[in-house]
C-alpha cells in the first residue's frame, strides 16, 4: 500500500472530488460546444457570411479547449482572455514561423516555444494554444493557403463560438460560474464573525471546502482566497477532543500538510485502570501512513481532534463530530 501511495504521488494521480453529476455535465457541455462550432460554422459558410477557399473550418485544439471550459470552468486557464488570446497569439506565431523558417521541424519547435513565451507575457496562457501554433506549421496545404486568414477562420470564429456556448451552458447551473468573475460579483462575500475566528485550519476543513465547490480545482489567486475563506468557516467549529474513543472508528489530529495524520482504532483493551486502558491503532493517511502503534486511550483522545470518515476520496469530519461541536 505504501508503494502504491508513493507511486501515485510521483505520477501526480490526484483524488477527484467532483460528483458524478458534475462529470456528466462537463461531458455534455463539451459535446454541445463542438457540435455548436461545427453547425454554426457550416451554416455561415453555406450562407456566404464566411468566405474561405478551404474546408478547414475547425481545429483539433478546440477539443482541448472544450475540456478546460466545461471540465474546469473556474480555472485560470479557462477564462475568456486565455481562450481567445491564447489561440490568436499562438496562431499568429505559427503562421509567422511557417513563413520565415524553411525547415518544418525547426519551425514547429519554434512555433510552440515562442507561443508559450508570448502567452506568458500577454497573460493568456491556454495549453491548447500550443496545438494551435503547431497546426499552423504542420497543418498542410489546407492551412497554408489561408495565410493570415487562418487567424479569422477557423481560429477566431472557433474561439468565439465555443466561448458563447460555455457562457450560455454554464449559466444553466447555479454552482458553475463562467466567466468565473461574473459569479463572484453576483455572490455576497463569504466571511465569518471575527470574534469567533479560529486561526488553525485543518486538512479536513480544506477537503470540506473543496467538496463544496464540486468542481475540478484549477485554482486562481481569487479562487484560492475564496477556498481559504470556506476552509476558515469550517475551522470556526470549536476544538473539542472526542469524548470517547471507539474501536473501528477513525480520528484526525487536525493538522495541516506533513503533520496531518488519520488513525483508525483497530483494537482496544478496555481495562478499568486508566493506566492499562490501551488502544492499538493503524495510521491510514498522512504522517506515518500504514504504520501501527499502541498507546493509552487518554493519550489517543488528547491526540485526536475529531472523528473523521472517508467521503468522496477525502477525509472529512464525521456527522457525530459536527453535532458535538454544534449541539442543538
Amino acid at each position: 500500500m505504501r508503494l502504491i501511495s508513493e507511486l501515485r504521488a510521483y505520477l501526480g494521480i490526484e483524488k477527484n472530488n467532483t460528483s458524478h453529476r458534475e462529470k456528466l455535465i462537463s461531458a455534455l457541455g463539451a459535446a454541445l460546444a463542438i457540435l455548436g462550432v461545427f453547425w454554426v460554422t457550416q451554416r455561415a459558410l453555406s450562407a456566404g457570411v464566411i468566405d474561405i477557399s478551404t474546408s478547414y473550418f475547425i481545429i483539433a485544439s478546440m477539443g482541448a479547449s472544450a475540456v478546460l471550459l466545461f471540465a474546469v470552468p473556474h480555472g485560470a486557464l479557462s477564462q475568456p482572455w486565455p481562450l481567445v488570446g491564447g489561440h490568436l497569439v499562438s496562431a499568429l506565431v505559427g503562421v509567422l514561423c511557417h513563413r520565415w523558417i524553411g525547415v518544418e521541424l525547426l519551425a514547429a519547435a519554434m512555433a510552440v516555444g515562442v507561443a508559450v513565451a508570448a502567452m506568458y507575457y500577454l497573460r493568456c496562457i491556454h495549453p491548447p494554444g500550443g496545438a494551435t501554433a503547431l497546426t499552423a506549421v504542420t497543418g498542410g496545404e489546407a492551412v497554408y493557403q489561408l495565410g493570415f486568414d487562418f487567424l479569422l477562420v477557423p481560429i477566431l470564429t472557433n474561439a468565439l463560438l465555443i466561448l458563447a456556448v460555455a457562457v450560455a451552458f454554464n449559466s444553466l447551473f447555479h454552482w458553475r460560474r463562467y466567466p468565473v468573475h461574473l459569479g463572484r460579483r453576483r455572490k455576497s462575500p463569504v466571511t465569518a464573525e471575527p470574534e469567533s475566528r479560529e486561526t488553525e485550519i485543518t486538512q479536513e476543513d480544506f477537503a470540506a471546502a473543496i467538496q463544496e465547490q464540486d468542481s475540478y480545482v484549477d485554482i486562481t489567486a481569487e479562487g484560492l482566497t475564496e477556498l481559504l475563506e470556506l476552509a476558515k468557516q469550517h475551522a470556526e467549529r470549536n476544538v473539542v477532543h472526542p469524548q470517547e474513543i471507539v474501536g473501528g472508528r477513525c480520528y484526525s489530529n487536525g493538522k495541516l500538510g506533513k503533520l496531518w495524520s488519520v488513525r483508525q482504532v483497530v483494537d482496544e483493551s478496555q481495562e478499568p485502570p486508566p493506566t492499562k486502558d490501551r488502544v492499538i491503532y493503524k495510521v491510514l493517511a498522512g504522517e506515518g501512513a500504514y504504520d501501527t502503534g499502541i498507546c493509552l486511550r487518554e493519550e489517543f483522545r488528547q491526540w485526536a481532534r475529531f472523528e473523521v470518515q472517508l467521503k468522496g476520496g477525502h477525509w472529512v469530519k464525521s456527522r457525530d463530530s459536527v453535532d458535538d461541536e454544534h449541539p442543538e
